[in-house]
């Protein structure tokens, strides 16, 4: 009888765990805050940005003179990453990082095909262009992402 008890009681206990663990995560579409966030970074760093359909922008400081890369292209990118109060979270040596575009956020399989080989500027990349939702090594989710970048090379 107090084995019947003893596991009687464990599956009662058993039953009382968390049950948030199986309701989904509220998701937050962060895009109407991204873009006013974006918009006010342009206008207080004074940037001449150009906005795609995608919600993505990007300034062209230089566009290269050499191949332009695209979506499916390996690439060979320069870069510096932070948010938009400045705080870098990664960062490239001044020989880049070669990749293919297919395996990288949105924003940029999508901006460094504004650029040819040469060429460098600056991409805003909005959270749904880049982790969403999701925090990621150290960015949290819903950012605004902001990337220095100088295209080296085609690949």
């Amino acid at each position: 009888m107090k084995k019947v008890l003893f596991v009687l009681a464990l599956v009662v206990f058993a039953s009382c765990g968390d049950d948030d663990k199986n309701e989904p995560k509220e998701v937050i579409d962060y895009t109407v805050k991204n873009e006013l966030d974006i918009k006010e970074y342009i206008e207080a760093n004074g940037l001449d940005a150009t906005r795609s359909d995608s919600g993505l922008y990007y300034v062209i400081e230089e566009e290269g003179t050499g191949e332009r890369p695209t979506a499916s292209s390996d690439v060979t990118v320069a870069y510096k990453g932070y948010f938009l109060d400045g705080n870098v979270f990664d960062q490239s040596g001044s020989s880049g990082a070669t990749f293919p575009l297919s395996g990288v956020i949105a924003g940029w399989t999508e901006g460094i095909t504004y650029f040819k080989e040469g060429g460098n500027g600056i991409l805003l990349v909005p959270a749904a262009l880049g982790y969403g939702n999701s925090d990621r090594s150290g960015i949290p989710g819903g950012s605004v992402l902001v990337f220095e970048v100088n295209l080296i090379e085609v690949n």
